[in-house]
C-alpha cells in the first residue's frame, strides 16, 4: 500500500466537489471558494476595472454552474476549464465594448537594458514597449500575457487555450520573436 501524493489527493477532492455540484448546484461553494480570487485576478489584469472585472467573474461562475454537467476530468483541472470560460467572457467584453486590449507594465517581467540609467530614457523605452505590446496580434499578446504576466506553465497555457503543451511552447517562442521584431523596428523608427 502506498500513500497518495498531495496533487492526487487534491484532484480527488476536487473531483468529489464537482460530482456534488453536478448533483446539486447548491454544492458549488467549495469550487467557488477555491477559484474565485484566481479567476478575478486573471480577469482584472486584462480589464483593469474592478467593477467590470467583478461582473465578468460573476458571469464566469454563473456559466460554470450552468454547464458543470458538461465538465469531464481529462487530465486538466477544473481551474483550466474556468480560465477558458473567463477568457471567452473577456473576449466577449472586448467585442461588446469595442475596446483595444490594455496591458499593464507595472509588474512587467520584461527587463529593459540595465545601462539605461537615465530615467527619461527608461520612461521612453517603457512607453515604446507598452506601445509594441498593444500593437501585437491578439494571439501573440494572449500567450505572452499568460506566460509572463500570469506566470503560467506551458501545460496550464495549453489547457486554457485547448492546445498541447508543445504547441503552447512553440506559440510562446513565436510571440517572443514577433515582439522582438516589432520592438526593434519601433526603436529604429523613433
Amino acid at each position: 500500500m502506498y500513500a497518495l501524493s498531495y496533487p492526487q489527493i487534491a484532484i480527488d477532492e476536487e473531483n468529489c466537489w464537482i460530482k456534488e455540484a453536478k448533483e446539486n448546484p447548491m454544492n458549488f461553494g467549495p469550487l467557488y471558494k477555491k477559484y474565485y480570487k484566481k479567476i478575478f485576478t486573471y480577469i482584472d489584469r486584462r480589464i483593469q476595472n474592478k467593477d467590470v472585472s467583478s461582473d465578468i467573474a460573476s458571469q464566469v461562475f454563473i456559466n460554470a454552474i450552468q454547464r458543470i454537467h458538461t465538465f469531464e476530468y481529462k487530465g486538466y483541472s477544473f481551474g483550466s476549464w474556468l480560465y477558458r470560460i473567463a477568457h471567452n467572457e473577456i473576449c466577449q467584453e472586448y467585442r461588446n465594448a469595442q475596446k483595444n486590449r490594455m496591458v499593464s507594465l507595472e509588474e512587467s517581467p520584461f527587463q529593459l537594458e540595465d545601462e539605461k540609467e537615465d530615467t527619461v530614457e527608461k520612461e521612453a523605452a517603457l512607453i515604446l514597449l507598452e506601445s509594441v505590446l498593444t500593437n501585437l496580434k491578439k494571439k501573440h499578446l494572449q500567450i505572452l500575457t499568460l506566460r509572463y504576466f500570469e506566470n503560467r506553465s506551458f501545460k496550464e497555457i495549453g489547457d486554457t487555450l485547448s492546445i498541447t503543451e508543445n504547441s503552447a511552447k512553440v506559440r510562446c517562442f513565436r510571440a517572443l520573436e514577433k515582439l522582438k521584431e516589432v520592438y526593434k523596428k519601433s526603436v529604429y523608427t523613433h
